[in-house]
């Protein structure tokens, strides 16, 4: 009786993990929703749905912070949809900057690849960590805490930061404050900046009122 009872134990214990769903190919025809993209049908899944050759070439660093961010998130990367992982590429001009920022969604891992970058964040304690990074040096960044990153050197700077998170979000301070309808008033007062100094960032943003 032992016996065939081990062969049942061991058919339902293989049973359950072949029931175990492997991935969720998001199906960016629908609409995202709090808990990411609905699957797409596996049927329809091909090997394409995981592999992705956006981040393998430089992004246009002739903007405003002299630097790109090239995302490979959910939207971008559909294979990464539920994983709890993703990537993207940063290349940094000379004086080259990411500006303070967070990611609410995801703690951050950054490799440099080239160049000389300045890294750091700030606690929730306010104590300031930062460093500056050479090719094959790695920082993390804690999820939700302000970080930034700073091309220190005398050439372009490269590096990949990969997320805990295939949606990581992203909210970028200075944008936050001068790039939207905000009164300037308010930003005034819960700042301590001068206001000609914020209508001048308004200016340079986009942001108005």
């Amino acid at each position: 009786m032992l016996i065939p009872s081990l062969l049942m134990f061991s058919l339902l214990f293989v049973s359950s993990f072949a029931s175990v769903q492997d991935f969720c190919v998001a199906d960016l025809k629908q609409s995202d929703t709090p808990s990411g993209f609905p699957c797409k049908d596996p049927k329809k899944v091909t090997e394409a749905d995981f592999v992705y050759s956006g981040i393998g070439k430089a992004g246009n660093t002739t903007n405003l912070i002299k630097a790109a961010v090239t995302p490979a998130f959910t939207a971008q990367f559909p294979g990464v949809n539920g994983l709890g992982i993703s990537i993207a590429r940063l290349d940094l001009a000379v004086g080259g900057v990411i500006p303070m920022h967070t990611h609410p969604g995801a703690s951050e891992l950054l490799v440099v690849i080239e160049g000389t970058i300045c890294a750091g964040f700030i606690s929730s304690a306010n104590t300031v960590y930062f460093k500056t990074l050479n090719k094959g040096d790695i920082m993390v960044f804690p999820q939700g805490l302000l970080h930034f990153q700073l091309n220190s050197g005398k050439s372009s700077a490269q590096a990949f930061v990969s997320f805990g998170s295939a949606v990581p979000g992203l909210q970028i301070t200075d944008f936050a404050l001068f790039a939207n309808e905000l009164p300037t008033e308010l930003v005034a007062a819960t700042t301590f900046l001068d206001v000609a100094q914020i209508k001048k960032l308004k200016g340079v943003l986009g942001g108005s009122n």
